[in-house]
């Protein structure tokens, strides 16, 4: 059954901006950001095939744009994806670039137990 036919409640896009980005798993935040699914697999199915096939969120956040890919997979939903993951990547980069240099241990223990800062 299509994703645009299950309640409001349980549709990524809709839960999402419902309940905010961290009620989603990561399956279903890779559907919000493919769109739709392919003949025979909804949107959700192939974010966990490509999780699936990549082993972890972070071996699919580090691969190359060329091996991003799974059945059904068009040159559109790749391109999505391999943009949504360079902005990761420059926005963790920048996030990096701007903080001052852990100079001694005291300095990294602060750094390691202070809290973890709000989600968008």
């Amino acid at each position: 059954m299509s994703i645009r036919h299950w309640p409001e409640g349980e549709r990524p896009r809709e839960k999402l901006l419902a309940r905010g980005s961290t009620a989603l798993s990561d399956a279903e935040l890779l559907a919000v950001l493919l769109g739709s699914g392919v003949p025979g697999k909804d949107a959700i199915a192939l974010g966990r095939e490509l999780l699936l096939r990549a082993g972890s969120l972070d071996a699919l956040l580090g691969r190359p744009d060329q091996d991003i890919r799974a059945i059904g997979l068009g040159p559109a939903k790749r391109a999505r994806i391999a943009a949504a993951l360079e902005l990761a990547r420059r926005s963790l980069a920048e996030e990096l670039s701007e903080r001052p240099a852990l100079g001694n241990p005291r300095e990294s223990g602060d750094y390691l137990s202070a809290p973890a800062p709000p989600s968008l």
